[in-house]
């Protein structure tokens, strides 16, 4: 199998030379040849990249399958889950609401939770049997934009507070009807790891800043979502679900097994063909490259894309700026979770990792470039120094199974010509 197959009606395709913007194409093709390996051995089912530089789509390549079991090829329409990709959509959403002075960053998310308003913090003991404090400041909607809330996942498994997560239905997904708002409820119940605004922690902080959307705006986050950034972004295939006309096109789930070799995972990979209970700011959105491309190309377009303005300049850069207290970057703030590569040198935006320094980091890239992937080892980045907008398309969960993303920057990176 050489890993192509006819392309489908409406294909995602290049429009520029490479070389037209700085792009070397027999570097570019260093890509395919060297994430088709991965798919040759077993370790991914298939990928799809995209590489688009001064707003122009130059590079597509897709290699694989969508569905091994089915035979069914990677095609540029195919519809990948997001999973934390969703996070930097739902943190632009928010920033709309904040134009138009719907909140500040600094307010209380108990003015838009009320359950919010006296959490507790996690001070010693387990999961079972523990001693908490009171917050000495309440949890701020810039807290949920940057992961500094004390909030947790239950998938972590490196603190009694995620336990209490997985204990109350809480690790890959939430109890069965609950909707948004219990969720928020419930772990607002729960003791926040530490104080807010004190360290970083990954978290569903993102599902809890959806919720601030909803109350804020009186719609349900899908409708705010499909208003305010996909309706104006022409993002035609990004939803909550597939709908049964869809799912042909849905790529299957893996899961990485102790050999590296891609084993199917249907068990998570189910998606309704309805619109679920719970919509997952943080990780329920479905799309395409093609859709993606389209939001990432509005960052790098100061908050505007083909005539559609979503956002201001100065609010798109400041969501790309680090947020972290004295310039911090997050493995020096951060809590030491597992992780693909470490964050040395990399700071924290309002939903965007943010590279501060190259170097610390031993990864070819840019001061500047913010990112984002998501469980499945999908991923992106923009540079807008570089004017480089990458994505990176596979169904393969857990994302720390292969060096997939910095793999990605090293290959992009060594292709530019000026």
């Amino acid at each position: 199998m050489d890993g192509h197959a006819p392309e489908a009606p409406g294909a995602l395709s290049p429009v520029v030379d490479p070389a037209e913007v700085g792009l070397d194409q027999a570097r570019l093709a260093r890509l395919e040849r060297h994430f088709a390996g991965y798919v040759d051995d077993g370790r991914l089912p298939g990928f799809l990249i995209t590489v688009s530089r001064g707003g122009k789509l130059a590079y597509v390549c897709r290699y694989g399958r969508r569905d091994v079991e089915a035979g069914l090829p990677v095609t540029t329409d195919t519809i990948w889950r997001l999973f934390s990709m969703s996070k930097p959509v739902t943190s632009v959403a928010a920033m709309c609401l904040y134009e138009e002075g719907a909140f500040e960053l600094s307010d209380p998310v108990s003015k838009f939770i009320p359950s919010f308003a006296d959490v507790r913090v996690f001070a010693g003991g387990s999961d079972i049997k523990y001693v908490t404090v009171p917050a000495v400041e309440p949890v701020r909607i810039w807290h949920l934009l940057t992961h500094t809330s004390g909030l947790t996942y239950g998938f972590h498994r490196s603190h009694p507070v995620d336990a209490m997560y997985r204990a109350g239905g809480f690790e890959w997904g939430t109890p069965r009807k609950t909707d948004l708002a219990a969720c928020c409820d419930r772990w607002a119940a729960m003791p926040l790891l530490f104080q807010p605004g004190s360290e970083w922690n990954y978290s569903v902080s993102t599902d809890v800043l959806g919720r601030v959307i909803e109350v804020a705006s009186g719609l349900r986050l899908d409708e705010f979502l499909a208003r305010r950034i996909f309706a104006p972004l022409k993002m035609t295939e990004s939803a909550f679900y597939v709908g049964a006309a869809k799912r042909e096109r849905l790529a299957a789930l893996y899961g990485a097994g102790p050999d590296k070799k891609a084993a199917r995972l249907d068990a998570m990979g189910y998606v309704a063909d309805h619109p679920p209970t719970f919509r997952s700011g943080g990780g329920g959105l479905l799309s395409t490259a093609a859709d993606y491309l389209r939001f990432t190309s509005m960052l790098l377009g100061g908050g505007s894309l083909d005539g559609a303005r979503v956002l201001g300049p100065r609010t798109v850069s400041y969501l790309l700026s680090n947020q972290l207290p004295g310039g911090a970057d997050l493995e020096s703030f951060g809590r030491a979770l597992f992780a693909e590569a470490p964050f040395r040198g990399v700071g924290f935006g309002l939903g965007f990792a943010v590279v501060l320094d190259p170097a610390a980091g031993k990864t070819l890239t840019g001061v500047g470039e913010a990112s984002w992937g998501g469980a499945a080892s999908t991923a992106f980045f923009v540079d807008p120094n570089a004017g480089l907008s990458v994505s990176f398309f596979t169904q393969l969960l857990p994302s720390s199974a292969h060096p997939i993303r910095s793999q990605l920057r090293q290959l992009v990176y060594q292709a530019l010509t000026d």
